[in-house]
Formats: structure tokens, C-alpha cells, sequence
């Protein structure tokens, strides 16, 4: 029954090429355009498509029309392009099969073998009504996934029967039309895709349907429903586009063809996405940190581990774009051998040489797109951690006590705003290269002993005691940086309070005095500084000079063990140690990188971990009319210190009605300002009870 069967469909065709005759079964049948195996597949790829369009149709056709009739689809080039070339493209298949089915009935008189004429008609079937889908897509959340899938599905089957189709092109030196049909619907199907993915457009907006353009304004928003549908206009460019526009960077093209019109203004920069501007970093930071808290009820969690469980899906993900970066670069000298055995005349198969160079473009391209999205998403988390913890120190200092201003400066809150977390900001970018050198290294090390054997000892020889050279460097330069950080600090504190009080500097004539001590903190600034750019220096000149060192170890090494050099090792060789290079190099970047990140992020925990105002003895009440005073005191002691022996205010009553002036007069250093600091709830230390009004009260400068 199996043997009728597979004659009925299959009958006794085999490949019109040369590998025709090993083309019954296995691999090659399966990559044989011509071939009954890779019929089957491509037929059963096409039931499975012409499956899901059926399912999307029908849910098309069942589903209510939500969309309001002022806003009609409004359909784009690429749609419109994908639509044509796939429907054009499934009425030729249509067409060739019927022509082919003709020729069997009235050379042969039978319709068999089945596969010949029907993986044609299945074919056209399948493009036809995938663009029609495309043409006529809704917003429906299954409508548009079933479309994606289908693309997807057709992307990768169209894919495989290009590279076939063309394979069997350059072995049989012939060309088909069904080859050629085969060849343009990988166009189609890449159109197909960037028109799914990039989503419905609407007459009068450049909007994508993401459910804001049905919403309905809530009672009291106000505005109409057509403000409100019109606001996706709005959004940004990156958070507009899709997969394929992120991956490509097509979202960009506005963007640069209005700068290369005119110069670019304030209003001509899109926005940022919600989730990248401070407000909302700094609301999911905290959310994370709370989340630890109820965790770990016992002590408060670092900055860094927070910061770890915020972001670990975006670090998970740029990490994956830089291991498929390391590893497509490392391919570099394993393609440089086959060429080098096909120039000598040892290839493998015949075309591998063909097969080689579609290979290198296609890692090559590959290493470029994985290399940008690993950049890019990179930035991406060090500007959300830049904007929250800038968002996260201005709230600190709204709430620091008294006693941590006179330690915090506003020189050196400004300084943990613009250098500090600017450092922490830019360490994302070379977080993955930590792992990342030592992979590629290691890489490196197997690709070179594959080429030279045991010499690789020596070169990694050099490398670790390059290394080791590096550890106790390493340490000085950390702590050059922690210096240095501190006397800049030093000097902005200086500066900031001789501007703030110039006139009494002038009154005084302590200009001199002033500019004498400023000279001298920048005196100490440049000495940590020359010794830190200095320690950098011997960094670089130890790693850039090791490469070269490493060359000529490893040559010795050959020369000594008799290794055999010819051309394959030695340019295998030369391109491996090229490739250790780049992580070698980078090895000084990436420690002061560390270096100035860690001292950086020690500087800000400390800060956010500075005493706040502790104002739980002020009872504000929600309504003033509950209570007949606006302002009630009575303590028997009001201090800034622990120390209760000298309280600045003892046994102080104090009743402010509504609608009432109070004056409080009194000498130098009798207790007014703290009296007015305790009804702002800035005394850390109040014995008694101070009510005020909710959100009311607030202290005004009288210079």
C-alpha cells in the first residue's frame, strides 16, 4: 500500500541534475528542487499556510468592524508592494501548474506522478491568498499574530527554496522557470514580513493600532475621542516600529532624511519612550526595591542588585547579540583556511568555493547586525540607569536632614548628577565585554593551537603574565581614581561657596586668600590626575605591545618544537592572533571602565544612604477645619543633637489660629529658626507633638 502510494505521488523521478542519481533519498533529495523529498516538504509547508490563512479569514469575516468610519486604512508602499508581488507571484505558479498538469495529460494521457504539477498549484494557492491576507489585514490581535506566524512560516520556506533553487542552478548549469519563481518569492516573502511587522497605518496619522485608537475617554478627562485617538501621532519613532525596523534601523530613515533637508531643531527630535524617561525609571526602580525589601526584611538592598533585577532581561538579551557577535568573528580564520585549502586545490566538494563565499557574506552580515543591536540596547540601559539615578539623588536631596547637607555640597550633588552617574550610564556598554574578551580570547587560543599545536603555550604564556603584570596596576589605578574623585569634590565644594558669598569676599578682601586655596586643591586635582592618566598609559603600552610579543614567543616556539609552518597555519595563524588582539587591547579600557563605575556607584549608595529628616513627630492633619489651630506645638524639647543636656528649645508652647500674623522676636541665637524649622519638621530631634496642615505650609526667604 506504502510502495502504491509513493509510486502514485512519486512515480520514478528523480533530480535533472548531476547528483540525480543519489538524489532517492537523503540530504541531497531533500535540497534537489526537482526531487519527490523536497516536494513533500515544500506541499506540506503550504498545507500548513494554507491552513492558518483559512482560520484567519474566517475569524476576518465573524469579526465586528470596530473601527469608526472616520478612520479608514490607509495602506503603505510596502503593503502595497508585498500584496502585488505575492498575488502576481501565486498566479504564475497557478499558471505553471495548470501548463504542467496539460503537458502530462496530453503527452501521457495521466496525471501522475502527482508532485510535479501539484507543489505548483499549492505553491500559488499559498502566495495568492498570503497577500491577499497582507492587502486585507484588520487590527484584530489573532488576525495580526495568525499574519505573523504566516509570514514567518513563509519567509523561512521561501528562504530554503532560494538557496536550492540556486544551488541546483550552479550544479546543473541550467536554469528553470520554476527556479526562478523560486528565487523572486524570498523578495516577497522578506516584504511580507516588514508589512506585518511594522503594523496597520490609518488615514491622518502615522500611528500604530496598539488599542489607544479605541479607547473612550473616561468622564471628567475631557477632550473628545478623536484628541485622544490622534495622540498615538506622538509617539516615537523606535516605539512605533517593529521587529524588523528595530533589527535594521529603518526607523531612523525620517529622522536622517529631515537632517539632510534642513538642520535639525528642538521639535524635529522625537520623544523619549515612557519607559526611558526618568520618572518612570525611577518609579520601576523603586517598585524593584520595594519588592526586595519585602524580601529581605532585614537589611536594605544594594543599588547594584536592584539595578541587576530591573534590567536582566535587557542584559540577557544584548548579552545573547554580543555572544553571536564574538562567535561569527571567530569563524574569520576557519574561513580563511578553507579558502586558502581551495586555492591549493584540496576542496572538500566541488563549488565549495561558491559555498564559502555565501557563507563569510552571510556571518559577516550577521556579525553587523548582532554587533549594532548589542551597542544600541546597551546605551539603551545606561540611559535608563542615568536617568533614574539622576531622578533618584534630586529626591534624596529634598529630603536630606540638616546635619548631611553640611556634608553634601551643591557643587558635589551637581558633580554626582553630571560625572557619576554619567560613569555608572556609560558601564552597560562594557559590561558584555568583560565576558566577552576572555570568550573571544579563548577562541582565539583554540584556533591558534589547532594551527600551530603545542607553540600556543607560549603565547599563552605571554598573555597570562600580561595579565598578572596588570593586577597590582589595576589596584593603584583605583585608587588614583578614588582620590582623584574626592579632590574634585573638594575643589567644587571650594568654588561654589566662594561664588555664593562673593560679597562678603569682596567686603572682606579675601580674594587673594581664597584664590590661594582654590590654586592649591586644583594643584592637588592635576597631581591624581597625571597619576592616574600615567597609570592608564602603562596599561595601554603593556597590552597594545603584547600582541607583538606574542607573535614573535609563539614563531619561537614553532622554530624550537619543529612545528611545520606552510601557508594554511601560518595565515590561520596570523588572522587568529589578529583576532586576540581586539580583546586584548580592550582589557585597559575595560578595567578603568570598572574602576570609575565602581568608585562612581560607592560615591552615589553613600549618598543615598546619608541621613534623611525625620518628621514622624509632625502630625499634618488632611483638613485644617478639623482642628481650630493652623499651627499647634508643645514640647518639652526641641534639639539638633542626640544629646539632651543641650536642647536648643526647652518647654516651648506654641497656638497659631487661622487667619492670625505672629511675629517671634528674639537675640542672636535664642532659638527662631529652629522654632521654624520644627513646624517645617527639619529638627531631627522634637520631644512633644507638632501638628501642621496637609500639603500648606512653606518657608519663604526674606533677603
Amino acid at each position: 500500500m506504502g510502495e502504491s502510494l509513493w509510486t502514485v505521488f512519486c512515480g520514478s523521478t528523480g533530480c535533472s541534475s548531476k547528483i540525480g542519481k543519489i538524489s532517492s533519498s537523503g540530504f541531497l533529495a531533500i535540497i534537489c528542487p526537482c526531487s519527490c523529498l523536497n516536494h513533500i516538504l515544500v506541499i506540506s509547508v503550504d498545507i500548513i499556510l494554507l491552513f492558518l490563512l483559512l482560520f484567519i479569514f474566517i475569524y476576518k469575516a465573524s469579526a465586528l468592524k470596530i473601527l469608526s468610519p472616520q478612520r479608514s486604512l490607509c495602506f503603505s508602499t510596502t503593503l502595497n508592494s508585498a500584496a502585488f508581488l505575492n498575488g502576481s507571484l501565486g498566479f504564475v505558479y497557478l499558471g505553471l501548474g495548470i501548463w504542467i498538469l496539460g503537458e502530462k495529460l496530453i503527452e501521457e494521457n495521466t496525471i501522475l506522478p502527482l508532485h510535479g504539477w501539484l507543489v505548483n498549484l499549492l505553491q500559488g494557492f499559498a502566495w495568492f491568498f498570503l497577500g491577499l491576507a497582507v492587502r486585507f489585514r484588520r487590527h484584530q490581535v489573532l488576525h495580526i499574530a495568525g499574519l505573523k506566524l504566516c509570514s514567518v512560516l513563509a519567509f523561512f520556506i521561501a528562504g530554503f527554496l532560494c538557496v536550492t533553487s540556486f544551488w541546483e542552478a550552479i550544479v546543473s548549469d541550467a536554469v528553470s522557470v520554476k527556479m526562478i519563481l523560486d528565487v523572486i518569492s524570498f523578495p516577497g516573502a522578506i516584504l511580507s514580513m516588514f508589512s506585518t511587522f511594522s503594523g496597520p497605518k490609518y488615514a491622518g496619522t502615522d500611528s500604530e493600532i496598539d488599542g489607544a485608537g479605541f479607547y473612550t475617554p473616561l468622564p471628567g478627562e475631557g477632550g473628545s475621542g478623536g484628541d485622544k485617538i490622534n495622540s498615538d501621532a506622538s509617539l516615537p519613532p523606535f516605539q512605533k516600529a517593529g521587529l524588523i525596523s528595530r533589527l535594521s534601523f529603518w526607523w531612523l530613515n525620517s529622522l536622517i532624511k529631515k537632517g539632510k533637508e534642513k538642520t535639525l531643531e528642538d521639535k524635529d527630535i522625537p520623544q523619549l519612550r515612557r519607559e526611558d524617561r526618568a520618572e518612570m525609571c525611577y518609579s520601576m526602580f523603586m517598585e524593584q526595591q520595594n519588592k526586595q525589601k519585602n524580601k529581605r526584611s532585614s537589611h536594605s538592598p544594594s543599588i547594584l542588585s536592584t539595578i541587576l533585577l530591573w534590567q536582566w532581561k535587557q542584559i540577557l538579551f544584548s548579552g545573547f547579540y554580543a555572544l553571536i557577535k564574538v562567535l561569527t568573528l571567530s569563524t574569520g580564520p576557519l574561513f580563511l583556511r578553507a579558502f586558502i585549502l581551495v586555492a591549493e586545490g584540496k576542496e572538500a566538494f566541488e563549488y565549495e568555493g561558491y559555498a564559502l563565499t555565501g557563507g563569510l557574506f552571510l556571518t559577516k552580515c550577521l556579525e553587523s547586525l548582532s554587533e549594532r543591536q548589542w551597542f544600541f540596547r546597551t546605551r539603551l540601559i545606561g540611559l535608563q540607569v542615568r536617568s533614574f539615578l539622576s531622578a533618584a539623588i534630586y529626591q534624596k536631596q529634598l529630603k536630606l536632614s540638616n546635619a548631611a547637607k553640611g556634608s553634601y555640597s551643591p557643587g558635589q550633588i551637581i558633580n554626582f548628577v553630571t560625572i557619576d552617574a554619567y560613569k555608572i550610564g556609560e558601564y552597560p556598554y562594557w559590561f558584555h565585554q568583560i565576558w566577552s574578551t576572555s570568550l573571544q580570547l579563548c577562541l582565539a587560543l583554540l584556533i591558534i593551537y589547532y594551527s600551530v599545536g603545542l607553540a600556543t603555550i607560549a603565547a599563552l604564556s605571554v598573555v597570562i603574565l600580561t595579565v598578572v603584570t596588570n593586577s597590582p596596576m589595576g589596584k593603584l589605578q583605583h585608587k588614583y581614581q578614588k582620590m582623584l574623585m574626592g579632590t574634585q569634590d573638594k575643589r567644587l565644594k571650594t568654588f561654589t561657596e566662594a561664588l555664593t558669598n562673593m560679597k562678603i569676599l569682596k567686603l572682606y578682601a579675601w580674594e587673594t586668600h581664597f584664590k590661594n586655596v582654590i590654586e592649591g586643591l586644583r594643584k592637588e586635582e592635576f597631581k591624581w590626575l597625571s597619576s592616574v592618566l600615567s597609570q592608564r598609559g602603562y596599561n595601554l603600552i603593556l597590552f597594545w605591545s603584547s600582541p607583538i610579543v606574542v607573535s614573535a614567543v609563539t614563531f619561537w616556539a614553532c622554530y624550537f618544537l619543529g612545528t611545520t609552518l606552510s601557508a594554511t597555519n601560518v595565515f590561520t595563524f596570523m588572522a587568529s592572533l589578529r583576532l586576540a588582539q581586539e580583546p586584548i587591547r580592550l582589557i585597559p579600557d575595560v578595567i578603568s571602565a570598572f574602576i570609575e563605575a565602581k568608585v562612581s556607584l560607592d560615591r552615589i549608595a553613600k549618598f543615598l544612604d546619608a541621613p534623611e529628616l525625620q518628621n514622624k513627630h509632625v502630625r499634618k492633619m488632611c483638613d485644617g477645619k478639623e482642628l481650630e489651630e493652623s499651627i499647634f506645638i508643645k514640647s518639652n524639647r526641641i534639639s539638633w543633637e542626640d544629646n539632651t543636656t543641650r536642647a536648643t528649645l526647652r518647654n516651648i508652647t506654641l497656638v497659631v489660629k487661622p487667619g492670625e500674623k505672629v511675629a517671634i522676636c528674639g537675640e542672636v541665637g535664642s532659638g527662631k529658626s529652629t522654632l521654624l524649622a520644627a513646624v517645617l519638621g527639619e529638627v531631627p530631634h522634637v520631644n512633644g507633638i507638632v501638628s501642621t496642615p496637609f500639603n500648606s505650609i512653606s518657608s519663604s526667604s526674606m533677603d
